[in-house]
């Protein structure tokens, strides 16, 4: 089958930058880098657009930044999809605000060098970006899977991929990759996503990159500080290497550069689906918990006393 390798950007937050043309060219050297160390696909973290904000008109309140930065993404996406074709590398442009009847949503962009765009929105929020006081999202209700260079392809945005719900759902679809840009602001987020997106590639069977921003945001009406890193998750099988990490990049906090970049090559496919198909250690599948009775003292139902 088709080999894939991936370059993953902590994307540096801390830079402020002149107009939008600035970041895509930015994003453009990325790219060339990603394809001269030898990456198909560049994926970017969850909101690497929030440093258009550091171009925002003067006094931009947290309450309009979504909205200032939805008008920015067509353009953006139009400049992307360019670069894809200009490079032959596949992106994941990191999440960006849409909107979209009368609401914003937080979504992230595949874009493939074939042309085609595989958008997938965020499914749960956390509590800033649903506050209506705050960033004022909603959620999206799908969740889709795109076919490429041979692969089962989902994404999962920074909290879905901590959600048990959604990972026994995930576990029917025999993905072979899951791309996973996050966004967090303290070590506790970091470890909570990265450790959930390793879980992932455990119980279903699956390659799982993940990525986040860094650097410290001066330049918003709430000045915030990003820690992330980047990773490469697969099974932890002997076949496999043990431990279930392919390749990491430790968190951090601030870089003097636009982040590092981190490309695992030639991720294991093959081998990945051979344990997907039965040849892992104790791998059961596809389990459900139908079967199962709960006994639990707070679900009993009390008996109420017959009357005469």
């Amino acid at each position: 089958m088709t080999t894939l390798s991936v370059a993953l950007w902590a994307t540096n937050l801390t830079q402020r930058l002149a107009g939008l043309d600035a970041w895509i060219a930015g994003v453009d050297a990325r790219m060339a880098e990603a394809k001269a160390r030898g990456a198909d696909l560049l994926v970017m973290p969850e909101y690497a657009c929030v440093q258009w904000l550091s171009f925002a008109p003067a006094g931009t309140a947290t309450q309009a930044e979504i909205p200032w930065m939805a008008a920015q993404t067509p353009v953006a996406l139009d400049a992307l999809r360019r670069l894809v074709a200009k490079h032959g590398v596949a992106l994941l442009a990191g999440s960006m605000p849409v909107a979209e009847k009368g609401k914003h949503v937080n979504a992230a962009f595949l874009l493939l060098p074939d042309g085609r765009t595989h958008r997938q929105d965020k499914l749960c929020l956390t509590p800033g970006e649903a506050d209506p006081g705050d960033w004022a999202l909603a959620p999206g209700d799908r969740f889709g899977v795109v076919e490429w260079k041979g692969l089962r392809i989902g994404v999962c945005i920074c909290l879905d991929i901590e959600l048990p719900a959604l990972s026994v759902l995930l576990s029917g679809l025999d993905l072979d990759l899951v791309l996973v840009p996050s966004n967090t602001d303290t070590l506790a987020g970091y470890h909570r996503v990265f450790g959930c997106a390793k879980a992932r590639a455990v119980e279903i069977q699956a390659a799982v990159c993940v990525v986040g921003t860094i650097g410290d945001v001066a330049y918003v009406e709430h000045p915030g500080t990003n820690v992330a890193g980047a990773a490469v998750y697969i099974p932890c099988e002997n076949d496999l290497g043990f431990t279930g990490t392919l390749a990491e990049l430790p968190p951090i906090a601030n870089a003097i550069d636009e982040g590092p970049l981190l490309v695992a090559k030639d991720l294991p496919f093959a081998e990945i689906r051979r344990m997907r198909a039965g040849d892992a250690g104790v791998w059961p599948g596809q389990w459900s918990a139908r079967h199962l009775t709960i006994d639990d003292p707070r679900q009993q139902i009390p008996k109420t006393k017959k009357t005469a």
